[in-house]
């Protein structure tokens, strides 16, 4: 199975003779549906929250800063408005397009949102599934189960289960072989969207990743199998407003066969009425399905959220207002102490609320083209974010480059200067020749440790990487609001010329995101309405 992997990311990748497989020309008419409907199935409204209560943004992000807010009807619905819904209409010369607190690769939103929980004030009388209605804002009602069922499955007192699936179609209309990468991005972005909003309710997030694919599938009820608009399960997260450690059972769950004899509501609505195979997704996608009880080692973190500066800025403000640059005006410049906040807010030892849910040590590194920041030159730079990595990536890395700590960077911070020039055209050009990517004030490219990790735990660790990089876009994403100016994330990129720049000559690291952080240029052709 680890090879089907190794040859899709292979296949998938973009080089300067050639792009990854894709459709060439948009069918627009074929454009998929941006929202799932379970056509039949009871519809519960949530409450549609005001948008500045709450913390700042960096409460929310400091540890036991947030006192935990009571399990109802408002706190599950202030969950939800602020990882998974509308944050604003978007229309231009007639056309009308929605976009969400959760980012995606071409606003084509391919996570859909699922909640498990056992009676909750205001919301339900019985344990019951529902799917999360972004449209709406509501619950559908997919199935109730029994009180038996729920003691069985919940983890402390308070519990709530919060399962996340991709629906690779909904990317491959656009992106063709490359899509899989980006549900895994966006899947990413969906996890850390949801930490960010339990962090805002003073709730933590545990990730249930005992569970199998089959496990999955069935406590969520997506065993149907429309082969071109399959809906693949990813994970599931249990919530815990209580503060209780969680008790997790390892060995098979006695709960999970009764998922499979419920009464489930509502037909899933067809997203397209005709599709193009790539069936390189469907077989990556199976590859990397996780199949057993295996876990990643779990990984002790050291405490540096000290690092986090005070501001005044609200948590909530920052998620709804949070928008894709589509172009940066190439004169905005940051001070370098927000540049060295941008990267806190990566790093799992100095902020780790964003992270909560990824147990494994931090696998993803962030290579740095500084473009325009106060007192720092020019150049290329790698933050570490996991200290154990530094001899190797030291001996990976070309061996001319400098590994010098630059000016006023915390001590705690493994940021390192390693060859100063001006690359804004270097960085441009490895991001498929956007702009955007030499225009900002930095940006960067997402380096993972490959091929060990997937050979210690085994193909299902292929989208976890990608995971990991989603969660860094979000909070580069929020930060970026809150410094006053925007980012971007850019899934387009030349994969081996930018693996060229840094040194490496094997599959030991592999780029698998980039960004770029800069001053937005808007488009005041666009007419904003509010989500709801």
């Amino acid at each position: 199975m680890i090879n089907k992997i190794f040859h899709y990311h292979r296949s998938s990748k973009h080089n300067q003779h050639a792009f990854a497989p894709g459709p060439g020309q948009l069918d627009w008419a074929s454009q998929p549906d941006p929202f799932r409907r379970y056509e039949g199935a009871e519809v519960f409204p949530l409450i549609k929250a005001a948008q500045t209560e709450g913390p700042t943004f960096s409460e929310a992000l400091t540890p036991n800063k947030v006192s935990a807010c009571p399990l109802n009807l408002e706190s599950v619905s202030q969950l939800f408005f602020d990882c998974l819904a509308l944050s604003a209409w978007k229309s231009f010369q007639g056309s009308k397009w929605a976009l969400r607190v959760n980012p995606s690769s071409g606003n084509l939103h391919p996570t859909e949102g699922y909640l498990i929980c056992g009676p909750i004030q205001g919301l339900t009388d019985e344990p019951s599934v529902f799917h999360y209605s972004p449209e709406t804002h509501g619950l559908e009602i997919r199935a109730h189960f029994s009180m038996e069922t729920w003691e069985k499955m919940r983890l402390s007192e308070d519990t709530l289960f919060v399962g996340l699936s991709s629906i690779h179609w909904r990317e491959a209309w656009k992106y063709g072989q490359r899509a899989y990468r980006y549900c895994q991005h966006d899947l990413g972005h969906a996890l850390a969207a949801l930490n960010i909003s339990c962090a805002g309710l003073g709730w933590r997030t545990h990730l249930m990743d005992h569970l199998t694919h089959s496990d999955l599938e069935t406590i969520l009820g997506l065993p149907f199998k429309d082969e071109s608009e399959i809906e693949v399960p990813d994970c599931l997260v249990a919530v815990l407003p209580s503060g209780n450690e969680p008790n997790i059972n390892l060995n098979e769950p006695d709960y999970i066969q009764e998922f499979s004899s419920l009464d489930w509501q509502g037909t899933p609505n067809i997203l397209s009425r005709s599709h193009m195979d790539w069936s390189g997704i469907d077989e990556v996608s199976k590859a990397a399905s996780k199949s057993d009880r295996s876990l990643p080692n779990v990984c002790k973190r050291e405490d540096h959220s000290n690092l986090i500066e005070d501001d005044t800025f609200p948590l909530r403000k920052a998620i709804h207002q949070r928008r894709s640059a589509v172009a940066m005006d190439g004169k905005t410049q940051i001070a370098r102490d927000t540049f060295y906040q941008f990267l806190i807010k990566t790093v799992p030892n100095a902020c780790p609320l964003p992270f909560q849910t990824f147990p494994w040590e931090p696998q993803v590194h962030l290579g740095l083209f500084v473009h325009r920041i106060d007192d720092l030159p020019r150049g290329v730079y790698i933050l570490v974010r996991n200290k154990n990595h530094l001899e190797d990536l030291k001996s990976t890395f070309s061996k001319h480059f400098k590994w010098e700590k630059p000016e006023g960077c915390p001590y705690e911070l493994d940021l390192f200067l390693l060859e100063e020039y001006d690359c804004r055209r270097m960085a441009a050009g490895v991001s498929c020749g956007q702009e955007i990517a030499g225009a900002g004030c930095f940006s960067l490219g997402m380096i993972s440790a490959f091929e060990e990790p997937l050979k210690n735990y085994g193909p299902w660790f292929y989208p976890r990487l990608y995971w990991e990089c989603g969660a860094i876009g979000q909070v580069l994403y929020l930060q970026a609001e809150v410094s006053g100016i925007r980012s971007t994330g850019i899934g387009c990129f030349l994969d081996d010329p930018v693996h060229h720049i840094f040194g490496i000559k094997d599959t030991s690291y592999q780029s698998l995101y980039h960004f770029t952080v800069g001053g937005p240029v808007d488009d005041n052709r666009l007419t904003t309405m509010p989500p709801y």
